[in-house]
């Protein structure tokens, strides 16, 4: 609900990321359905008493007003709509990688709500999901492949450049903002492989191993390229512990 345009309120959101603000504030990065990402002053949050103080939760779904424009608006409420199951371990670092992502890829004041919901959605089959680290990949891959969708950048698998049907025996590479090219010399940063692998993916099948594999370094090889080249702070975090 909107009073105007400066005021805002009962808008579905979770927090992305949250900064120290002068003395007893907060800044915080938000992702919500309706508006995008946003940033907003939490004011006093930071104080022992404050309302905001256990609020303000990654991972977890918001109700968030708001009034103000420019940069940075004002926080005036936020509730928890209800409580999720906490990530925690291994899962935590792959929600900040998600957050991470939404960060650096999604632009200010742009709403995506078809991507919030599937957000959402992974967040909490994350904080469920078996320990196994194939259902977390499967996870990340489907939702990296959804927001390049979002931003417009594509990711199409299931025919090459021209348009045409994929050769299931063909080898093919994937090069960012043309497609999938048959017989094709892959280049640092692309990725090489069969039909059969590319609809597969498309899929989201990943069963086979090298599938699965082929995947991860196609999705790291299109992000690095829209990112122009800048590293992820939890991909390299990550990488020290175990490979995502």
């Amino acid at each position: 609900m909107t009073s105007g345009k400066q005021r805002v309120d009962g808008q579905s959101a979770f927090l992305l990321q949250a900064h120290p603000y002068r003395e007893t504030s907060l800044v915080v990065d938000v992702f919500s359905r309706e508006f995008g990402r946003i940033g907003l002053v939490a004011r006093g949050a930071k104080r022992p008493r404050a309302a905001l103080r256990g609020v303000l939760v990654e991972f977890q779904p918001l109700e968030l007003g708001w009034f103000g424009q420019g940069e940075l608006r004002t926080l005036a409420r936020a509730e928890w709509q209800r409580a999720w199951p906490m990530l925690s371990g291994p899962r935590l670092l792959l929600g900040y990688y998600l957050n991470e992502l939404l960060q650096r890829l999604l632009a200010r004041d742009d709403a995506h709500p078809a991507l919030f919901d599937l957000y959402a959605e992974t967040l909490q089959k994350l904080a469920l999901a078996p320990r196994e680290t194939a259902r977390h990949e499967a996870l990340l891959r489907g939702f990296e492949k959804a927001l390049l969708r979002e931003l417009g950048y594509g990711l199409t698998l299931d025919c090459d450049a021209n348009g045409d049907p994929l050769d299931v025996a063909a080898r093919y590479t994937y090069r960012s903002e043309v497609g999938l090219l048959e017989d094709d010399v892959a280049a640092d940063g692309e990725v090489n492989l069969t039909g059969a692998q590319a609809l597969a993916i498309h899929a989201d099948d990943y069963t086979d191993p090298q599938v699965a594999r082929l995947a991860k370094s196609l999705m790291r090889a299109l992000i690095s390229h829209y990112l122009q080249g800048q590293e992820l702070r939890t991909r390299r975090v990550f990488m020290e512990l175990q490979d995502i």
